[in-house]
């Protein structure tokens, strides 16, 4: 699977831990306007990031996609605020 243009692949990574040990899942963090993804492709038009790049990316950008049985995100570049 290869992202074209400006679009990235991503595998959204539904839970973060805190450093006090806490797991936060998605259900207990509705404030938090960004979700986290690893890139698993990107488009030729993408200059910042590379496979295996940990993204921050507005939670309500994109769609989801299964290739292979398994679920992933397709985002456009500019919804990316943070690489990791």
């Amino acid at each position: 699977m290869k992202a074209v243009n400006h679009y990235v692949v991503v595998n959204k990574i539904k839970e973060t831990k805190k450093s006090t040990g806490l797991i936060i899942t998605e259900e207990n963090n509705d404030d938090v306007r960004y979700s986290k993804g690893e890139v698993i492709s990107f488009g030729n038009l993408v200059e910042f990031v590379k496979e295996g790049d940990v993204v921050w990316y507005d939670r309500h950008a994109g769609h989801g996609i299964e290739f292979e049985e398994k679920f992933y995100f397709v985002i456009k570049s500019s919804d990316i605020v943070l690489v990791d």
